[in-house]
């Protein structure tokens, strides 16, 4: 195994950032894992684990190490019962593993399509988009613990996924590495076209959605009409969570009483209900705030920055631009938000 110094990242983050890391190494299998954990570079420095680069921000050189994971395969576990279950290793492409899926016509990952990163990322963000999420369809992770080497097994119940959120990027940020993915997947038609514009798109264009490749196809355009492609405009997607007003935190009265006043304030303001919370779109938030009265924050730039003309929620690098630019502006809008509706935005990025 060779160790890279101060390695260039510019190309290993999906908003192409320049910056560049202390110390940089691959990791290609089980075997580099083992030599890694013992090697002084990795026992001495702090260290991130990057995949696809497409759910972190750098705000400045990183001076540690940085493990980018490389691990490939994709195989089948065992199927029957009309249930398959199938397990990526974390350095695969996540799109690779749903057009696997979905060639193989199993269910369940196909509004998933597009999703930039790897599988490895996936579990951590608990990623999820058109009405689907990862938590509706895994069955465990396998990951290394940092500071011992030793390799575990994660139930679902112990990944604690919520929105946008679990155990990794939490009380366990930085503490495993993971190995690999499986997943539980249905040989039965299991369809999932309740999200408004997945359900608009394919009633217009008269497709009965009879297999996964149906969606996947669906989700695969109206992502790409909505959301810049990295390769072409640096970013990493939705940049904000939306924002939920939750029972558990504020009380169901709150909850209620909160809304009530934002709704009698602001009629317009689409919300969703969902189990016992209150979801708010931070996209419809961004654009009715802007960097000055009768101003929308939707497609502005200041130099080489700026939010999306199409999408709100995705902040961009026009080129040239630094972490601390990006950040910058996203204090701006998160602040303009706060102060008009009260509510506070979330970074979904991982920021570095």
């Amino acid at each position: 195994m060779k160790i890279s110094k101060n390695y260039d990242l510019t190309k290993l983050n999906t908003f192409g950032i320049s910056v560049s890391a202390k110390f940089f190494i691959e990791v290609h299998s089980e075997t580099d894992l083992k030599e890694l954990f013992n090697l002084p570079e990795f026992k001495q420095n702090k260290k991130i684990f990057l995949g696809g680069g497409s759910n972190v921000l750098f705000t400045k050189n990183f001076d540690g190490l940085v493990v980018l994971n490389k691990l490939k395969g994709i195989k089948i576990l065992k199927a029957g019962k009309g249930l398959v279950f199938i397990k990526a290793m974390g350095g695969e492409i996540w799109h690779n593993l749903v057009m696997f899926a979905v060639n193989h016509e199993y269910w369940g990952i196909e509004n998933l399509s597009l999703i930039p990163g790897t599988v490895g990322a996936a579990p951590m963000q608990n990623i999820g988009a058109y009405g689907a999420e990862l938590r509706n369809v895994l069955e465990n992770v396998e990951a290394y613990e940092v500071a011992t080497g030793v390799k575990r097994i994660f139930s679902k119940e112990e990944c604690e996924l919520g929105y946008r959120d679990s155990v990794f990027k939490n009380k366990l940020k930085n503490k495993y590495f993971i190995l690999a993915v499986t997943l539980k997947l249905s040989k039965i038609e299991k369809k999932n076209i309740s999200y408004k514009v997945l359900k608009e798109y394919l009633e217009k264009n008269k497709t009965e959605a009879n297999n996964p490749k149906n969606i996947s196809d669906a989700v695969a355009f109206i992502r790409q009409s909505k959301l810049p492609d990295p390769k072409i405009i640096g970013n990493a997607g939705s940049f904000f969570k939306n924002v939920f007003l939750a029972r558990r935190s504020l009380g169901e009265g709150e909850v209620k009483k909160k809304l009530e006043k934002l709704l009698e304030k602001y009629p317009d303001m689409p919300y969703f209900k969902e189990d016992e919370t209150i979801k708010i779109p931070a996209g419809w938030l961004i654009e009715q705030c802007g960097p000055a009265n009768g101003t929308s924050w939707k497609g502005h730039r200041v130099g080489n920055v700026g939010v999306h003309e199409k999408q709100a929620l995705v902040l961009v690098n026009y080129g040239g631009a630094t972490g601390e630019e990006l950040m910058e502006l996203a204090n701006k809008i998160t602040t303009s938000v706060r102060e008009k509706f009260g509510l506070e935005l979330v970074p979904e990025v991982n920021i570095v």
